[in-house]
């Protein structure tokens, strides 16, 4: 008779492009979800919590590749008896599932309607390093309006939201572009009517923040040899329709304030090629002013034959007037024609949240963080389902990047301490141990019952420096007999252990005895001290 072939054991591993979280992150991602949520509400904004499963149809054109619905997504066809089952697909993100929600009860939601969402989404695309296929959104969007109110009133958010989860001013710049400024310099190209050559416009423009104004010169003209030495055919525009592209993301060598004090460039004084980066603030009012009403007037000279331009540029004088009423200024928010990310996508302002301050890369050079949230005006979003025009717009924060940038500042500290530990010294007393326990929850500490093999107390102690602990609890039967218990600080002990002589270590005692009544009080002045 055959032997029966064993089954292979499964490997315990994470799929590609996945990983576990454990406890200290899960708690400084609630943390900071609960600090954006807090700002969200103060602004009037609601919660909303839908599927994480969309049909592939609700997902629409924000798939990558709609005639391969499974390319991009995680998606799968629901098994019916003719084999024409709905396709289905895990979200992609929170934007399009905002507009199926709206659509579907837009007759019992208030208009405007204001929410936000956070949770996670995924994307079936190939994984790398810091790139992962499930990673969490924040969004808040204000879908209804049309006016640039809603658009300022988000950018002020967002500024509130990175300073609450502790991104100081001066370490993050909100930038303003829009998209029908943009429309208008492609018109005044005559390249209005010329979808492939439109976009591949854009795609250089993308590049702007790595190549600069000469890159981008290259290769909207014939090319340019990247770093590599290979040669990257350009768009093939003429002199002559490559310039209105380069005032527009230069706009006189300024980046204009919204918020009514202005920043400008400092090529002047260093002789540096214009990039995004490359600003200082003004200290003078008047004079930021002035920049102000200049850059917005050259983008007016750059798309003055094209209504949509104009539009585009007025749109951006209104958030600029709505933000200097609420006081928001240069040190937080400013107009930036060479924000450019995203403009395939919406219809109107784009924002985009960089922190300026510098990191070093994996090659030890200095780099600014750089992109930490984005989002704009998307009128066309909700259109899909009702066959009318519905606008909205919002914002998108990358919550790992924004949890990253604060570890980066040390806005998140050390390892969270763990719970207090009440060891088990005799097995048979468990009831009296469940009872210490029970006391300090009630006195809302942290605490618990070391649950493992009581025999060997020195794993106690090293399962309790594993969690964390700040405090470990004795009650051997020698301390029940006195009515006392020990109490051991495991942090100052750690201390101790690190830095102190003997002397130091006789005077510093690092474990108490106290009475059994005085335990819960005993463990809150240790805590307390501890900064717990």
């Amino acid at each position: 008779m055959a032997k029966t072939k064993k089954q292979p054991r499964p490997k315990a591993e994470t799929p590609k492009g996945f990983r576990d979280y454990f406890g200290a992150e899960v708690s400084e991602r609630a943390e900071m979800l609960q600090k954006i949520a807090a700002v969200y509400h103060r602004y009037g904004f609601d919660a909303l919590e839908s599927s994480a499963v969309e049909t592939v149809e609700a997902l629409g054109k924000f798939l990558p590749d709609v005639d391969r619905p499974n390319e991009g997504v995680f998606a799968w066809q629901e098994a019916d008896e003719d084999g024409r089952g709905d396709w289905l697909a895990l979200r992609y993100d929170l934007t399009a599932p905002l507009a199926r929600v709206y659509a579907q009860h837009r007759n019992d939601l208030p208009t405007p309607y204001r929410r936000f969402a956070m949770g996670p989404v995924w994307r079936n695309e190939k994984p790398g390093p810091g790139r992962f296929r499930q990673f969490y959104q924040c969004d808040a969007d204000t879908v209804g309006t049309a006016s640039m109110a809603a658009d300022a009133e988000i950018c002020a958010m967002l500024a509130d939201t990175l300073e609450e989860v502790g991104i100081p001013r001066r370490d993050y710049l909100i930038r303003v572009n829009n998209r029908k400024v943009l429309n208008g310099v492609l018109e005044s190209m005559g390249l209005a009517d010329d979808a492939e050559r439109s976009a591949a416009v854009m795609r250089t423009i993308d590049k702007f923040d790595k190549v600069g104004e000469t890159g981008v010169r290259e290769l909207l003209g014939k090319g340019r040899l990247d770093a590599s030495g290979a040669y990257i055919d350009g768009v093939g525009l003429s002199q002559a329709q490559v310039e209105p592209v380069v005032k527009f993301l230069t706009s006189g060598k300024r980046l204009a304030n919204v918020g009514g004090y202005g920043v400008q460039r400092v090529q002047g004084e260093i002789g540096s090629e214009v990039s995004p980066t490359n600003y200082a603030p003004f200290k003078n009012e008047e004079l930021s002013k002035a920049v102000l009403t200049g850059t917005l007037a050259e983008l007016r000279r750059i798309v003055e034959s094209s209504s949509e331009g104009l539009q585009g540029v007025a749109e951006l004088e209104q958030i600029a007037d709505l933000l200097a009423a609420q006081g928001y200024g240069p040190d937080r928010i400013i107009i930036d024609p060479s924000v450019v990310r995203g403009l395939g996508y919406y219809t109107g302002p784009v924002f985009e949240a960089e922190l300026t301050f510098d990191i070093l890369d994996e090659k030890g050079r200095k780099r600014q963080f750089g992109s930490v949230a984005g989002g704009g005006r998307y009128d066309d979003l909700v259109k899909r389902f009702t066959g009318q025009a519905v606008p909205a717009t919002g914002i998108s924060i990358g919550v790992d990047r924004l949890l990253a940038a604060l570890r980066e500042k040390g806005r998140i500290g050390p390892a969270a301490t763990g719970p207090v530990v009440v060891t088990v010294m005799d097995r048979d007393r468990m009831a009296d141990y469940q009872a210490m326990v029970g006391e300090l929850r009630q006195a809302g500490i942290r605490a618990e019952v070391y649950l493992g093999n009581p025999r060997n107390f020195g794993n106690q102690l090293k399962y309790a420096d594993k969690r964390n602990s700040p405090v470990a609890i004795i009650e051997g039967g020698d301390e029940k007999e006195k009515g006392i218990v020990q109490i051991k600080d495991l942090i100052l002990g750690a201390k101790i252990a690190e830095n102190a002589t003997l002397e130091e270590w006789k005077e510093r005692p690092s474990q108490f005895e106290v009475p059994r009544d005085q335990m819960v009080a005993k463990v809150r002045e240790i805590l307390d001290g501890q900064g717990g």
